[in-house]
């Protein structure tokens, strides 16, 4: 038996029922400190193989079907009639209601990677195009390492005269306590100091409700 356990915001987001999974596990791996993510092929068959003989726990941060590789997981365990469940948690797109942003006028997710000499995608640009075409908000998840300052600087130089970005908004560590949200234009945001980790929101056709909350955070 194999449990997919999303851990929340925080590490203290876990249920009873979780707590009570991990008394009885025989191996517990938790994700990015015991275990590489995206996982290896040999890590798949190892836990795969393991959980066909003992209760085994895959602990991952915020929900745990939000990564398609997690999808990959669950297709190989029932290829292999492995027994599993998954538990829910709460994730950054569940946290970015706190920015006063009505969640279902939120477009596609997507990413940002960290880019290197010879390599800078820009397809996270294209998404955002499509989203402000229907006057949808974009939500980025950037790159874990991807310092904020060369964050901002990859969008302002791929989005230049391509989409709208007059002020956005930055969410650092929602769901702690050191959670904070920005409200306000580039050039501002690259002063401040932002903790990782943190995502990225470029609103479209805001909601008179959604300015006025929006506006508590601005400079």
């Amino acid at each position: 038996m194999l449990y997919l356990i999303g851990l929340g915001l925080n590490e203290k987001g876990f249920s009873f029922e979780t707590y009570d999974i991990l008394k009885k596990c025989g191996k517990i791996y938790l994700e990015e400190y015991t275990i590489e993510f995206p996982y290896k092929k040999e890590l798949l068959e190892k836990a795969i193989n393991n959980s066909k003989k003992e209760e085994i726990a895959i602990l991952v941060y915020g929900s745990p079907l939000t990564a398609t590789t997690h999808i990959s997981l669950l297709l190989e365990l029932k290829k292999n009639k492995v027994e599993y469940q998954v538990i829910h948690n709460a994730s950054i797109v569940d946290a970015i209601a706190e920015t006063g942003l009505q969640t279902y006028k939120f477009g596609k997710i997507t990413s940002m990677p960290t880019w290197q000499k010879g390599f800078k995608p820009e397809s996270f640009i294209e998404t955002i195009r499509e989203n402000q075409s229907i006057n949808a908000h974009s939500l980025i998840l950037v790159d874990i390492g991807l310092e904020f300052g060369r964050a901002l600087e990859q969008l302002e130089t791929a989005g230049k005269d391509k989409i709208m970005m007059d002020k956005i908004i930055v969410c650092s560590r929602l769901g702690t306590k050191e959670g904070k949200i920005f409200y306000d234009d580039i050039q501002n945001l690259m002063k401040k100091k932002v903790k990782a980790p943190y995502c990225i929101i470029i609103p479209s056709g805001l909601h008179f409700m959604e300015q006025e909350f929006i506006e508590n955070y601005a400079s």
